[in-house]
């Protein structure tokens, strides 16, 4: 299983790929290069910041449907009650606020990609 992470904060980064571990991990550090890696890698679910430079996670994410409609995207955001609404009508599966609990992130990582 492949997930693709898009964040620009390093120190989320290296916690995400501790967590994930198990799985192959792929990053991009902004918006676009989360769209072009989406396109290369083809993951079975991308974990999606919001707040991005280049290009943010609600463009990155409607990009990322254009291509797969039945892409699988969890948002991972400190935005969540603010962009929250509007990263659910782009077609976001969930959205876990920053801070998160490990446990909740691995349980709905894991039902992503169960489904």
């Amino acid at each position: 299983m492949k997930i693709l992470i898009v964040e620009d904060d390093e120190s989320m980064i290296e916690l995400l790929k501790k967590i994930l571990c198990q799985y192959e991990v792929i990053v991009a550090k902004d918006g676009k290069e989360g769209v072009e890696k989406f396109l290369a890698e083809k993951p079975d679910l991308v974990l999606m910041d919001i707040e991005l430079p280049k290009m943010n996670g609600i463009d990155a994410t409607k990009e990322i449907k254009k291509i797969d409609p039945n892409a699988k995207i969890i948002a991972v955001t400190a935005y969540a009650v603010q962009r929250g609404n509007e990263a659910m009508k782009v077609g976001i599966l969930e959205i876990i606020s920053k801070p998160f609990k490990i446990k909740n992130l691995i349980e709905k990582v894991e039902s992503a990609l169960k489904v």
